[in-house]
């Protein structure tokens, strides 16, 4: 009403009132009235700003990729941005009067994409897909610096590359080539894996042969002391044969000395009682038998006598007409 608006901004922007070309007030989340006929009102957004981007780069050895990523930014010094740019606002609509603000986020695109162009053309294609960390670091550091940028109070908060791709047709013979690498990396894992089993196999087999032969050692060893145990046993049992041997040999020699000293006691035992008796017979040489018998009956007993009698009668039994004995006699003999 006559000219008098009321205009109200929030904390994340910062508004600056001119009136007369000099700045009158200034501050962020302000709100006051203002007479519209010789007031100009600028607005400034310092809240940060996420920008997305996309945009295609050639490498060193020119091949064509796609990076797609965001920028984040900050205008850190409105005022100085407000020099710089047009961000005064028509009092009625409160729509900004030129293009500027909208072309602030190109510009910003543009800078980054002038940096990024300088280090992808330093790499292949196969670095710069796997380098997108590298990338950020070498460019986030040359844009924080930029004179571009840092000149109209623009402060870059961070970057981000979520993706570099090449084209669909490189993509595709990559994928090839990849394919192929995995399956010869799968082809040298089967043919290590055969390897370690054969390995492991042949190891398996080295130890079941070495423990055989080490089995047949031992059985060998054992063997052999058996041997050798047994050979001590008939040396010992030989020993033994042969000392009893030498025993019974000097036990047979010291009999058969005996048997030579009994022969010869005997001899002379039997020389002696023969030649006793051959005195004995010289002295009863020229003895009557009768006599002799006598003498020899004389010391004989009384059934000895009868003996003899019965004996001399049965010598004389031609002789004899008859011959009676009696019972008693026989009986007391019989007896006897």
């Amino acid at each position: 009403m006559f000219g008098i608006n009321y205009i109200k901004v929030s904390p994340t922007t910062y508004i600056i009132k001119y009136k007369s070309g000099k700045i009158v007030q200034e501050g962020a989340g302000l709100s006051f009235f203002y007479f519209a006929p010789n007031t100009s009102l600028v607005l400034v957004p310092i809240n940060s700003v996420d920008v997305p981007f996309i945009f295609q780069e050639v490498t060193h050895d020119f091949q064509n990729i796609t990076i797609q990523g965001q920028i984040t930014y900050q205008l850190s010094d409105p005022k100085l941005s407000a020099s710089l740019l047009d961000f005064s606002i028509n009092p009625s609509s409160k729509q900004y009067i030129s293009e500027d603000p909208q072309k602030l986020s190109q510009r910003v695109i543009n800078q980054l994409q002038v940096l990024i162009k300088d280090e992808i053309q330093k790499m292949n294609l196969t670095q710069s897909l796997i380098s997108s960390e590298s990338i950020v670091k070498a460019v986030n550091s040359s844009i924080t610096q930029s004179i571009e940028l840092t000149s109209m109070g623009i402060t870059i908060l961070s970057l981000s590359i979520l993706a570099i791709k090449p084209n669909s047709e490189t993509q595709r013979a990559l994928e090839a080539e990849a394919r192929e690498e995995l399956l010869k990396k799968a082809d040298d894992a089967i043919y290590i894996r055969r390897n370690a089993s054969i390995d492991q196999e042949r190891a398996i087999k080295e130890n079941e042969l070495n423990t055989e032969i080490a089995i047949e050692n031992k059985q060998r060893e054992i063997k052999e002391t058996q041997i050798q145990a047994q050979m001590a046993i008939t040396e010992q049992e030989h020993e033994l044969k042969t000392s009893q041997l030498s025993s019974q040999i000097t036990l047979e020699e010291q009999n058969s000395s005996l048997v030579e000293l009994v022969i010869e006691n005997s001899k002379k035992e039997a020389d002696a009682k023969a030649y006793a008796m051959e005195v004995l017979l010289q002295s009863f040489k020229d003895v009557d038998a009768k006599t002799l018998q006598a003498i020899t009956n004389a010391n004989l007993s009384a059934e000895q006598l009868i003996s003899l009698a019965f004996q001399d009668i049965a010598s004389n039994s031609e002789k004899i007409g008859q011959l009676n004995i009696s019972p008693d006699l026989l009986k007391e003999l019989l007896h006897k």
